[in-house]
């Protein structure tokens, strides 16, 4: 009799199942979960690219066309992601070259602007700004940096199993000229020695 029993092998299956399918399922959810981010990513990243495009257009650097954009945005990954939460910002310079640090004069050479030595003020506001950008669309030819953060509800509730918040958090920019539709204001650096 206990031979019998030893050698018998059925269901044997339904116990190497109930043992692996919850492994299974979990790396399942969790690539999912990975592969949902990756669509939701792509899907912003194309939404940006285009909204920033039509921002750049001639009628659109007013605030009522931006916050247009903006929804525009955010109405094409919300079909994807219910329940999202979302912050965009604008930022212009007058090139491309400013999209950094103000340049200063490094006299002790250690790479990072000290008090006292000189700086070109490109955005005016006699302060060295790692970043001199002026927040808005900006105008005719400026350069602006156009970002938008994303939060919304994971997929699945295997979140809280791998120690994962319960929101997750994408973000998109694109850097764009606007178009030449008048004359640009430009102001000339001021160099300030401090």
């Amino acid at each position: 009799m206990i031979r019998r029993i030893a050698s018998d092998r059925r269901g044997a299956t339904i116990i190497e199942f109930t043992l692996i399918a919850p492994v299974m399922l979990l790396l399942l959810m969790g690539l999912f979960d990975l592969c949902y981010r990756s669509y939701a990513q792509s899907i912003l990243n194309g939404a940006v690219q285009l909204a920033g495009r039509r921002a750049t257009l001639e009628g659109n650097a007013s605030g009522t066309s931006t916050a247009a954009i903006d929804n525009v945005v955010v109405s094409q990954v919300r079909v994807i992601a219910k329940g999202l939460r979302w912050e965009s910002s604008r930022q212009h310079y007058q090139a491309f070259g400013e999209v950094r640090g103000e340049p200063f004069d490094d006299s002790n050479h250690n790479g990072q602007y000290d008090v006292g030595e000189c700086y070109s003020d490109v955005n005016g506001n006699r302060n060295w700004d790692a970043n001199p950008s002026q927040d808005g669309q900006g105008g005719a030819n400026d350069i602006t940096l156009y970002r938008i953060s994303i939060t919304y509800p994971r997929l699945f509730p295997l979140y809280g199993l791998m120690g994962l918040p319960p929101e997750q958090t994408i973000e998109a920019q694109t850097l764009l000229k606007n178009q030449p539709y008048g004359a640009q204001s430009t102001t000339t650096a001021e160099t300030i020695c401090s």
